[in-house]
């Protein structure tokens, strides 16, 4: 999966058959503000994916990733087992979003 369809949640404007019943989240809420979609319920139904396949202190690290695009290849790019944990964590949340949401 490559960077862009990775940081590219929530440009996706699908259409959802359903309300988002997920109280905003980190990732919710960074969604909203980047303004990639005009869609609450996009954003909200990549919050619950969020809520069901990351930790909070995950949430936190990849909502960041809406904001600075460059420190999400930092971690990709890193050596370090903590941020390749992470990263692989973060690309199970992203394909599960893609295919979750954009249905």
């Amino acid at each position: 999966m490559n960077i862009k369809t990775t940081l590219g949640l929530c440009a996706f404007g699908a259409t959802i058959g359903f309300a988002s019943i997920a109280a905003a989240g980190p990732i919710d809420s960074a969604c909203m503000k980047a303004g990639r979609t005009d869609s609450a319920a996009t954003c909200g139904c990549i919050q619950q994916v969020a809520d069901m396949t990351l930790s909070n202190r995950d949430q936190r690290r990849a909502a960041s990733f809406f904001k600075d695009p460059d420190r999400a290849q930092s971690v990709r790019m890193s050596d370090s087992k903590s941020d390749n944990d992470f990263w692989d964590r973060y690309k199970n949340f992203a394909s599960t979003a893609e295919g979750y949401c954009s249905q």
